[in-house]
């Protein structure tokens, strides 16, 4: 490393932190609301103040944020968060006018307009019981395992260096709409209307009703594998990357396909479903990887924290049954950091440069970063209600605060560019960017949560030990009514 003195590393306004920008970070925040107090009116109530308070819960607290916890510690020492409640679960105020704003400022932002791709995954949130809408037995990816989880499917948009979340769907099991569950139904609120839908079908919902520009969507291999999905992206012109399995079944040449010609010593109606007429057959895509045929070569994809993402790439053109359809798409491989291969199919053009595909193949990182962020900054994992009218403005909330903060971060980027010369010093090609734990940080700091008094902490613990006294009366009396009665 170059000599350097660490006062001179260290100065903040060399890593684009004006002290003008910080000091106004407040009020930015206070400005995002403002454009968004509209969103939380409905024909009876403006309930814009409950919306304030609980967006800087999930900037300004950093655990523990549930309802009570942040209207005492952002709203009042003595709040029991009822009102935030009733504004989560009953006010009827519409989610998605919210993420539908998000997405035209994010359209309306120089610079993002074009070239962005959306990035389509579900994210699993265990749960304690199966009282909470949609919870049930599934497949939690971050556990990995089937566990007691709240499931929904999300739809991220990425474009360097933005990402975060735009839309997203609460996945409900097949058991939750038998008959035998209509008294849960109705209980959590789950929509008359509500039928069940796959998380394939869920995920299309969101790509039909995007109104972010975009290039293009990448997607792991759970709606990948689906070749219905694949088809209605194509049919609507949506160029995509999907991740598929290594059991994919793709051919190496184009087979014959069509309907068979009828056969006048076989009885029975003929053939009307068009299939594969020649002998060839399919191999999974894990054995293309050593087929002589196959020509690997590196790329480099982008600079990371980890150092430079240059794994290398084997890119075929394959044929599929897309659909019942056959179909010319790209197979792309990639040779994960020298550890395992991983697998997709895109109907990009025939033309396209290979660096491209390799760039697209690795792009669903930043669908990850955009989870973790919300979950780990934003407190999507200590969400805690039960109703499903709650999961959908937790969803817009949590929206905007982690798009006000890459918003941030990207026009920050812009205004208060960091030192040139710095990289040079550190003797790397990119530096690293604010994180949202950063921008979080610096909020914290301007906007700092009041203080509770000696007596103000005082009388909120004998608050809290009388509820937990008259709670304890009541499973009393409760108790010796049962043991009267037998």
């Amino acid at each position: 490393m170059n000599d350097e003195t660490p006062r001179d590393l260290e100065a903040p306004h060399r890593w684009g932190l004006s002290e003008e920008a910080i000091a106004d970070l407040g009020d930015r925040l206070q400005r995002c609301w403002e454009r968004y107090r509209h969103c939380f009116k409905t024909t009876t109530r403006d309930v814009a103040k409950h919306a304030w308070t609980y967006l800087k819960g999930l900037l300004l607290l950093n655990t523990k944020r549930n309802f009570a916890n942040i209207d005492r510690r952002v709203n009042a020492p003595d709040g029991d968060g009822q009102n935030l409640q009733q504004f989560m679960s009953d006010s009827p105020w519409e989610a998605q006018t919210v993420i539908g704003q998000v997405q035209a400022e994010i359209t309306q932002t120089p610079g993002l307009a074009q070239g962005g791709v959306l990035l389509l995954d579900e994210s699993a949130d265990e749960k304690a019981g199966d009282k909470s809408a949609g919870a049930g037995r599934q497949h939690n990816g971050r556990l990995g395992k089937v566990e007691m989880s709240q499931v929904g499917v999300f739809l991220a948009y990425y474009q360097a260096p933005v990402w975060t979340w735009v839309d997203g769907e609460l996945y409900l099991p097949r058991h939750w709409f038998t008959p035998e569950m209509a008294a849960e139904r109705q209980r959590v609120g789950v929509p008359e209307k509500r039928e069940f839908a796959t998380k394939i079908e869920l995920g299309w919902r969101m790509l039909q009703r995007a109104t972010v520009p975009f290039a293009a969507v990448a997607m792991d291999d759970l709606y990948g594998r689906s070749g219905w999905l694949r088809h209605q992206m194509d049919q609507a012109g949506m160029l995509y990357m999907a991740e598929i399995p290594e059991d994919t079944q793709v051919y190496l040449t184009q087979p014959d396909f069509g309907l068979p010609l009828a056969d006048p010593d076989k009885p029975g109606r003929p053939c009307t479903r068009p299939q594969v007429l020649s002998a060839e057959k399919p191999i999974a895509v894990r054995q293309i990887v050593a087929h002589p045929d196959t020509r690997w070569a590196r790329f480099e994809v982008r600079p990371t924290e980890r150092g430079l993402l240059d794994d290398p790439f084997a890119m075929r053109r394959v044929w599929t049954l897309r659909d019942a359809e056959l179909t010319e798409e790209w197979l792309v491989i990639r040779h994960e950091y020298g550890k395992r291969y991983t697998y997709a199919l895109s109907n990009a053009p025939a033309n396209t440069a290979h660096a491209r595909l390799a760039w697209l193949k690795c792009v669903r990182h930043f669908v990850e970063r955009a989870n973790q962020d919300a979950k780990s900054e934003t407190g999507w994992d200590e969400f805690q209600a039960q109703k499903y009218r709650a999961w959908e403005p937790q969803l817009a909330l949590t929206i905007l605060a982690t798009w006000f903060i890459a918003q941030t971060k990207y026009e920050w980027g812009r205004t208060h560019p960091q030192d040139p010369q710095l990289a040079h010093q550190m003797e790397l090609t990119v530096l690293p960017s604010l994180s949202v734990a950063n921008v979080r940080e610096l909020l914290q700091a301007v906007m700092p949560l009041p203080q509770l008094s000696q007596k103000q902490a005082a009388r909120l613990v004998v608050k809290h030990l009388v509820k937990r006294s008259r709670s304890t009366r009541c499973r009393l009396k409760a108790q010796r009514s049962q043991r009267t009665q037998t």
